[in-house]
């Protein structure tokens, strides 16, 4: 949410990746996987072993479509129209052998398709299932038994 946050029309393209990578680290605390000041892991980039993409992309004819993130050398504002992928994640590697046992080897990304409005954006992915809950059961009526 913090990232769908920032898609008005005086935001620019990285500012959804900041709220992200703001959020990340912030979650690793609290799960003990990181820990430090704030600032001092946000300037370190700590969360790049465990976040190591950016926060999302244009959307359109491709999955990962066309279109400039820069103009002139600036990050480019949203516009109306314009239509990307929200899609922070967390990647922990099995032999990462700085973080407890329990974490190794997971990795969860949800994904949702945003279209920029004239008064907002729009989920377009909003019926999704997002809850741990509802991929579970979702998960189960998918398995196929032989």
């Amino acid at each position: 949410l913090a990232a769908l946050d920032k898609l008005g029309h005086t935001n620019h393209w990285n500012e959804p990746h900041e709220a992200v990578i703001d959020v990340v680290i912030k979650g690793l605390k609290e799960l003990g996987i990181l820990s430090g000041d704030f600032s001092d892991l946000l300037k370190a980039e700590a969360h790049a072993p465990f976040y190591m993409h950016r926060a999302g992309h244009w959307l359109g004819m491709d999955v990962h479509d066309v279109g400039k993130y820069k103009i002139d050398g600036k990050w480019r504002n949203f516009e109306a129209g314009m239509v990307l992928t929200i899609e922070p994640g967390i990647y922990i590697a099995k032999d990462n052998m700085d973080v407890d046992k329990k974490w190794r080897g997971i990795g969860i990304r949800i994904e949702d398709d945003v279209l920029v409005t004239e008064d907002g954006y729009e989920v377009l992915t909003a019926q999704a299932p997002k809850t741990i809950e509802d991929i579970e059961a979702l998960m189960k009526k998918a398995t196929v038994t032989h």
